[in-house]
C-alpha cells in the first residue's frame, strides 16, 4: 500500500473533530435547553429578556412557583401582565410548558388568560401544555362565615380565591403576633400549596382527571386538615369540588405527560427550548435569604427537578441582573438606601410589584450577591455569532418582537492576561466582552446579562458593593444567617455616573464613556474569586493585564 494518504483518509481538521462530538454528544444526550434566571431578589426584567429570546424558540417552560411571580412585556405598545403562563406565550409559532415543580392555582390561570386575551392575546389554549405531574394550590368561593383578622385584605377577585391564600395569609398574621414580624409573602397561596406537596397530602393535576370520586376524598380530607390548623378557616367544600370539576374539562385538551412531553422535545426532531425563571437566587428556598424567601428552587438545580430533564440537557444559563439591586418585601439588604438615592432609583425605575403591587427596596449593585448566585447557577450563556442581543432600558421602547433593543452582556473570558499569568489568583481572567446589535463578534464563556442601566442616567456618581467586611475583616462568602447579613459592612467603589440619556442607545459605542466604564467594572469585579483578600482587590488595580476603564474626558 502506497505511503500516500489518499485525498479522503486525510485525519479530519481540529474543527471537524470539535463539531463531529458536539453532533455526537447531540445525538446521545439530546438537545439543550437555555436557562434564564434571576440574579438578585427577582424584579430583575428575566420577561423581557425571555421574551427576546422566544422569538426564535419553539417551547417554553416554566419550571417552579406560581401565580406569585409577574412579569410585565410590551409588544406593538400593549403591555401584558403575566403571573402563571409563560412570558413566551405572546410567541405564536411556539409551545409554552408548565412544569411539574410549578403550583397551579387554576381560577387565576384563566383570569390571567382572560385579562390577556382582552388586550390581544389570542390561541393561548391551543399553544400551553400542562404537566399532569404540577400540583394544584386548591381554590373556593368566598364564604361569609370566613372570619379573618382585619389585617388581612379581603381577596382581590370577586368570584374565587383559594384555601391556600386563605391560609398564607392567617400565617403571616400569626408569624407577626408571635415574632413582630411575617416574611412579607404575597399571599397568594403558593407556601401552604409546596407545604401540603412536601407533606405528601397535595393533589396534581392528572389526579383531577383521573377518578373524581377519589379525588373528592382527598381533597376533603385536605380540607379537614387546614381547618383542624385553622378554626376559622371554612371551606364550602362541596361547591368547590364542582367548580373544580368545571376546571378539569377545560384544561384536559392541555394534559400531557410532562416527562415524556420534555423527553420528545428533547430527543426528537432539533428544537430550540427556552427555561423561564421565575423569583430569583437569592429567593431561592435553599440558597436565597431565609427564611425571606419564596417556597420553591429557583436557581438552576430546580430546573432538572422542576421539568423532570436530566443535568446533560441544561445548556447556556443567563443571570438577569438590574444596573442596580431592588427587592420586594422584608428580610437582610446589604446595599439598600433609605435616602433620597433610594427614592430616586424607585421613581425612575417604576420599582413596583407587578404581583402585589408593593414599593420596592432600592439599593446599589451588590456584586457579592451576583458573586453568590454565580457560585450557584455558573452562568454559562454566550450569545454567539448572529444572535440578537439588546440593552433592556426602563424607558423608550420596550423588547418586542418586532423590534429588539440592545441588551449588553458582561462575561470573563478563559483567556489568559497580556503577562500570560492570569489575575494573580489562579483562575479564569475576567473581561468585559458587550455584544454589539443584532452581532456578537466577542463571544465569552458565562454570562449576565444587564438591565435598566438608563435608570442610572441622572446621577453624579455611582456606587458599587464590592466586598463585605465582618469585625472589620472581609469575609469570602455570602452569609447564610440574616443576623449576620444584617451585620455586614459594605465595600463600596465609586465610580463617575454619565450624565446622559442613554435610552437611545443601540450598540455599545452609544454609551457614553463613563457608562462603559460602570460596566468593564462590574465585569471585572463579579468574577474575582478571592474577594476576601486584601491583595486581590487591592493589587487588581496595578495588573497590567486587567481592562482598565477609561478615564472620563475632560
Amino acid at each position: 500500500m502506497s505511503g500516500t494518504r489518499a485525498s479522503n483518509d486525510r485525519p479530519p481538521a481540529a474543527g471537524g473533530v470539535k463539531r463531529g462530538r458536539l453532533q455526537h454528544e447531540a445525538a446521545t444526550t439530546g438537545s439543550r435547553v437555555t436557562v434564564v434566571l434571576g440574579a438578585q431578589w427577582g424584579d430583575e426584567g428575566k420577561g423581557k429578556v425571555v421574551d427576546l429570546l422566544a422569538t426564535d424558540a419553539d417551547i417554553i417552560s416554566r419550571f417552579q412557583g406560581g401565580n406569585n411571580a409577574g412579569h410585565t412585556v410590551v409588544v406593538d405598545g400593549k403591555e401584558y401582565d403575566f403571573h402563571l403562563l409563560p412570558s413566551g406565550i405572546i410567541n405564536t409559532k411556539a409551545m409554552s410548558f408548565i412544569g411539574n415543580g410549578v403550583v397551579v392555582h387554576l381560577p387565576g390561570l384563566f383570569e390571567e388568560a382572560e385579562k390577556n386575551e382582552k388586550k390581544g392575546l389570542k390561541d393561548w389554549e391551543k399553544r400551553l401544555i400542562l404537566s399532569d405531574r404540577a400540583h394544584l394550590v386548591h381554590p373556593r368561593r368566598p364564604c361569609n362565615r370566613l372570619s379573618l383578622p382585619l389585617v388581612v385584605p379581603p381577596p382581590a377577585r370577586p368570584a374565587v380565591f383559594d384555601f391556600h391564600q386563605a391560609v398564607d395569609g392567617l400565617q403571616e398574621v400569626q408569624r407577626q403576633a408571635q415574632e413582630g414580624k411575617n416574611i412579607g409573602t404575597t399571599r397568594k397561596g403558593i407556601g401552604p400549596a409546596y407545604s401540603s406537596k412536601a407533606a405528601r397530602t397535595g393533589l396534581r393535576i392528572c389526579d383531577l382527571l383521573s377518578d373524581f370520586d377519589e379525588f373528592s376524598t382527598r381533597f376533603k380530607n385536605l380540607a379537614h386538615q387546614h381547618q383542624s390548623m385553622f378554626p376559622t378557616l371554612e371551606i364550602d367544600v362541596e361547591g368547590q369540588l364542582k367548580r373544580l370539576k368545571g376546571f378539569a374539562e377545560r384544561i384536559r385538551p392541555m394534559v400531557r405527560d410532562g416527562v415524556y412531553f420534555m423527553y420528545e422535545a428533547l430527543h426528537g426532531a432539533p428544537k430550540k427550548i427556552l427555561v423561564e425563571g421565575a423569583n430569583a437566587a437569592l429567593l431561592d428556598i435553599d440558597f436565597g435569604t431565609y427564611p425571606f424567601v419564596t417556597s420553591s428552587n429557583c436557581t438552576v438545580g430546580g430546573v432538572c427537578t422542576g421539568l423532570g430533564i436530566p443535568p446533560q440537557n441544561i445548556g447556556e444559563v443567563y443571570g438577569v441582573v438590574k444596573a442596580y439591586t431592588t427587592r420586594v418585601g422584608i428580610g437582610a439588604f446589604p446595599t439598600e438606601q433609605i435616602n433620597e438615592i433610594g427614592d430616586l432609583l424607585q421613581s425612575r425605575g417604576h420599582e413596583w410589584g407587578v404581583t402585589t403591587g408593593r414599593k420596592r427596596r432600592c439599593g446599589w449593585l451588590d456584586l457579592m450577591t451576583l458573586r453568590y448566585a454565580h457560585m450557584v447557577n455558573g452562568f454559562t450563556a454566550k450569545t454567539g455569532q448572529g444572535a440578537r442581543c439588546t440593552l433592556v432600558s426602563a424607558h423608550g421602547p420596550r423588547v418586542n418582537h418586532s423590534r429588539a433593543r440592545c441588551v449588553w452582556a458582561v462575561r470573563p473570558r478563559e483567556a489568559q492576561g497580556r503577562s500570560g499569568r492570569g489575575h494573580g489568583v489562579g483562575g479564569p481572567r475576567p473581561a468585559v466582552l458587550v455584544c454589539k446589535t443584532g452581532r456578537c463578534s466577542l463571544p465569552g464563556p458565562r454570562g449576565l446579562a444587564l438591565t435598566k442601566l438608563d435608570i442610572l442616567d441622572v446621577l453624579d456618581e455611582i456606587k458599587v458593593g464590592i466586598a463585605y467586611k465582618l469585625s472589620g475583616k472581609r469575609i469570602p462568602y455570602f452569609p447564610a444567617n440574616q443576623e449576620i447579613l444584617q451585620k455586614v459592612e459594605v465595600e463600596y467603589e465609586t465610580l463617575p455616573g454619565w450624565k446622559a440619556d442613554t435610552t437611545g442607545a443601540r450598540k455599545w459605542e452609544d454609551l457614553p464613556p463613563q457608562a462603559q466604564n460602570y460596566i468593564r467594572e462590574m465585569g471585572w469585579r463579579w468574577q474575582i474569586q478571592r474577594f476576601d483578600d486584601p491583595a486581590v482587590l487591592d493589587k487588581d488595580r496595578a495588573d497590567p493585564g486587567r481592562p482598565r476603564p477609561r478615564q472620563q474626558p475632560q
